[in-house]
């Protein structure tokens, strides 16, 4: 900040942090995964650890196919068989919505993922 005083630093880190997070749109909906929360159109949602966890693997390769072999390694605490990813992924779609996590037969899951055709509004990290 121009000030080196803390108010000016809280105030320069809460206008910064936001501009960093990536936006994708779902289903629908416009998705901001921050912290411990996942911005659902604006609105602030809590996730558990495990579902957040699914959530930023899924938010990591938009629109892809996501083994649950590869979701069960990004668990926290190791799940042990692919029973905690489902659970994760029920709680996960409680919180968002049934339709932004897709289920894809026999080979895992994806996030319901709009590319945006003007520019790469959603789809790239905001810089």
């Amino acid at each position: 900040p121009q000030r080196a005083r803390l108010g000016a630093l809280v105030r320069e880190i809460v206008a910064e942090l936001p501009t960093r997070c990536r936006m994708l749109r779902a289903a629908g909906h416009e998705i901001q995964v921050r912290g411990h929360a996942v911005l659902v159109d604006g609105a602030a949602r809590e996730l558990a650890p495990a579902p957040m966890a699914i959530l930023r693997e899924l938010v990591r390769r938009p629109g892809v196919v996501v083994s649950r072999s590869d979701l069960l390694a990004v668990l926290p605490g190791g799940g042990s068989d692919e029973h905690a990813v489902e659970m994760a992924i029920t709680r996960l779609r409680a919180v968002l919505g049934s339709r932004v996590v897709q289920t894809v037969v026999k080979r895992g899951y994806r996030l319901a993922y709009e590319a945006e055709s003007a520019g790469e509004k959603y789809g790239a990290p905001r810089q």
